[in-house]
């Protein structure tokens, strides 16, 4: 590495220091990059746009798999229930859910905007900040019927958010990964396949944890659970692994964190439109405080058996299979507010539905309803923000947005646990009321921002990056 290559890295990665040798050969930051012509990055997109495709296809479906034998909304819940857990550590596990990937977005933007490589952090990094800590929760279901309750679901918690905190700190790097790979126009539809497959594999998997639930006494029975968790997970993650990355030099000089927060304002300021998307967004995210207490409600309403709970996941990840098809191909066609108006639509028909059920059918459709919402915001929600600016400005754009739906996201159900203690039919009213005003803002307030004039936006580009946002027409398969 040159004295000029060096001068460049980030802050956190100058130095002799051991750590800041071991982090640098982590990121591969000591790797030079080749110098190429121009033209020669979209070549070697359009060339491997096929293999990246594939793999990562595989790596969502695994993940997908994986995560149906221990979902945040049915699964973790029930195994908390079972331990005599609180309203309080339910509401925990949900703040942890919903804004744990979100939250530490931001502050990882900086360090991954200066780095030429993304996938060394989601990669190397992810390893033992995402994956590791699903095998701890194995390992914590294995103690279980040998401590203190208490202490069991201490443990548990923190295992969960070592899990969910350290996937929100590689999050920035893996969402600009993604958009290096793929182009704008094949995005919603790479998404959209891949959690489509994703999410029919979950229901596979989600009759496999019924099975499991009824035939295997607990705790064993959540051990097996997350067990197969753990493992499709990390087989999710050997796919990632096998990603061919573009290599993208950085032609700009490092920033201090200082000097990046100093930026912040300014982008709020003159983005009009981003603004107003972070507005209705938060709505929609605050909507989501009843999220964690549907599958409870159901419990401690009509005491419903654990394979009922099984059948609510089932429900969950058809509408989710729904959802991700619609935002995948409308997103690519239309633009993905659509898609997003969609998602909050089904948030607020699940919600009603919860606070008016008579009995525990309705829940399907419940689970149907929101699982839909699910599918539209997690496709949608995380690509639209790609859309709203330069390519040197993604990690920021989308750190910050994140981390601001994740501050609603995570306030949400502690607000929601605190009404669940007066009543769940207020809890989920207030739900649906919060994803309603989302959904009319995002509707008639916020522009689409693939067809929005950006030109009064003093943001630096590289003409380099230009494919990022080009229609990727001459790619395979176009």
């Amino acid at each position: 590495m040159t004295e000029n290559e060096f001068n460049n890295l980030p802050h956190l990665l100058q130095g002799d220091g051991k750590l800041k040798c071991v982090l640098r050969r982590l990121v591969q930051a000591d790797k030079p990059i080749p110098p190429q012509k121009k033209g020669q990055i979209a070549a070697n997109i359009q060339h491997n746009y096929k293999w990246n495709y594939w793999v990562s296809l595989l790596d969502g479906i695994n993940f997908w798999f994986g995560s149906s034998f221990a979902s945040t909304s049915t699964l973790l819940p029930l195994f908390l229930n079972k331990l005599d857990a609180g309203p309080l550590a339910i509401g925990l596990l949900a703040v942890l859910a919903q804004a744990g990937w979100s939250l530490p977005q931001l502050f990882t933007a900086n360090f991954v905007e200066q780095l030429p490589r993304k996938k060394p952090i989601v990669y190397n990094i992810g390893f033992f900040l995402e994956r590791l800590p699903i095998w701890a929760m194995v390992l914590i279901a294995v103690l279980a019927s040998r401590y203190n309750p208490q202490v069991i679901v201490t443990l548990f918690l923190l295992a969960f958010a070592w899990h969910k905190l350290g996937a929100g700190i590689i999050a920035t790097a893996w969402q600009d990964l993604i958009a290096r790979c793929f182009p704008v126009e094949r995005r919603g539809r790479f998404f959209g396949v891949t959690n489509f497959f994703g999410t029919g594999v979950g229901i596979i998997g989600a009759a496999l944890s019924i099975q499991i639930l009824n035939a295997v006494p607990f705790p064993t029975n959540f051990v097996y659970n997350f067990g197969l968790a753990a493992i499709f997970i990390t087989i999710s993650w050997i796919f990632l692994g096998l990603t061919r990355e573009p290599l993208i030099p950085i032609n700009k000089p490092p920033q201090s964190n200082r000097e990046f927060w100093g930026t912040l304002p300014a982008i709020l300021k003159q983005d009009h439109n981003f603004r107003r998307f972070l507005v209705a967004r938060t709505l929609i995210a605050f909507g989501e405080m009843g999220s964690g207490f549907l599958t409870v409600a159901a419990l401690n309403r009509w005491h419903i058996p654990d394979s009922t709970v099984g059948v609510y996941t089932s429900m969950l990840l058809i509408g989710q299979t729904a959802g991700n098809l619609l935002a995948g191909f409308l997103a690519d066609r239309l633009g993905h507010k659509l898609s997003i108006v969609c998602g909050a639509l089904g948030a607020t028909l699940s919600f009603t539905i919860a606070w008016i059920a008579p009995n525990p059918l309705w829940y399907y459709a419940t689970f149907i309803c929101i699982g839909i919402s699910y599918g539209a915001l997690i496709t949608s929600g995380i690509l639209v923000v790609m859309e709203f600016c330069q390519s040197e400005r993604r990690p920021t754009y989308t750190g910050l947005a994140n981390t601001v739906t994740g501050i609603a996201g995570g306030t949400a159900p502690l607000v929601g646990a605190i009404l669940a203690t007066q009543s769940y039919e207020l809890l989920f009213a207030a739900s649906a009321v919060s994803n309603l005003l989302g959904l009319l803002l995002m509707q008639w307030w916020v522009q689409e921002p693939r067809w929005a004039d950006k030109s009064h936006l003093a943001i630096a580009t590289n003409p380099s990056l230009d494919y990022c946002t080009s229609s990727g027409s001459n790619l395979p398969g176009s």
